[in-house]
């Protein structure tokens, strides 16, 4: 089984605390940053973009990249997911992930989009970003949070 193409974006405020999400198809209290698959022939940069307007409402215009990863990350679903998402076509997700500045207000986000995919959202203290996320995808959060922290 092959990982499916995606993109994250490490959103953050003017005082450094980053946007997530709690997801609307748990039961568990699991927040993520904003992320999702790149259509075919998108350029990862503009699914970035897109995956955050489409999660949170949050134009282009009220975002500037700062950074993307030097390299691709990677996760594996557990054992009783696999086969049941993405039409059972991937084991996991390969995903280039994005630190961008929120350049907004909070009145500027709108997580009631055309498919929401939150429930709620708030601004979360960096170091707390592995403790809010489903603990198969923990290690992609550390790892990304140790890469863009200077930067944060």
């Amino acid at each position: 089984m092959a990982y499916r193409p995606c993109v994250g974006i490490m959103l953050v405020n003017r005082d450094g605390k980053v946007f997530v999400g709690q997801r609307l198809d748990n039961v568990v209290e699991a927040w993520q940053m904003p992320q999702g698959g790149i259509d075919e022939g998108e350029d990862a940069k503009a699914a970035a973009l897109r995956e955050l307007g489409e999660e949170t409402g949050i134009g282009p215009e009220h975002v500037e990249i700062i950074a993307k990863a030097k390299d691709e990350h990677f996760y594996d679903l557990p054992p009783e997911l696999l086969g049941k998402l993405w039409g059972g076509k991937y084991r996991g997700q390969r995903q280039y992930w994005y630190l961008a500045r929120f350049l907004g207000q909070d009145s500027d986000v709108n997580i009631q989009t055309k498919h929401p995919e939150f429930r709620s959202w708030k601004w979360a203290e960096p170091e707390t970003l592995p403790e809010l996320i489903v603990p198969f995808k923990r290690k992609l959060y550390r790892d990304i949070l140790h890469e863009f922290k200077s930067l944060i």
